[in-house]
């Protein structure tokens, strides 16, 4: 099997400075192993990467549909430098998985974009638990690194 380089950034990087970052998170209650697990590797790695405790917020919602409306309520405070949406869609028998992944993204992007705010989406979607629980650490670190270095880029441009 092939992986994609996904062209990470050492964590010298001054792109990845968060110093200076004020940072909201949404967190899904839905699938709350996976998305806890999301929720402390996304912490854990915006602490490392500078961004101090004070300056991280936490909001926690029942589902990813909800995730959009938390964050256009985080956006319109105008204090956050990046936003990050977690959460977890599990396939099931239904529709319902197209629906809910489908508007929850839609929704993440339309926020990012009338804000001009950036919003890193690591709402899961997956076949399977067994996806979820391999990719709720990695995901969680992705997103704050995905975060403070969109954040650093608005501030250059």
């Amino acid at each position: 099997m092939l992986i994609a380089n996904q062209g990470v950034l050492d964590a010298t990087d001054t792109r990845l400075n968060g110093k200076k970052l004020t940072i909201g998170i949404v967190q899904a209650r839905f699938n709350a192993d996976i998305t806890n697990a999301l929720a402390e590797a996304c912490r854990a790695e915006l602490l490392a990467l500078g961004v101090a405790e004070k300056n991280i917020t936490l909001v926690q919602v029942p589902g990813a549909l909800e995730v959009p409306i938390a964050l256009l309520g985080l956006a319109e405070h105008l204090k956050y430098d990046a936003l990050i949406a977690l959460g977890c869609i599990i396939r099931g028998e239904t529709y319902h998985f197209e629906l809910v992944a489908n508007e929850s993204g839609a929704g993440v992007s339309r926020v990012a974009l009338d804000y001009k705010l950036p919003i890193a989406n690591a709402i899961l979607t997956v076949e399977n638990m067994a996806q979820a629980i391999a990719r709720q650490t990695d995901k969680g670190r992705d997103a704050a690194r995905a975060a403070v270095e969109m954040a650093n880029l608005l501030e250059d441009i």
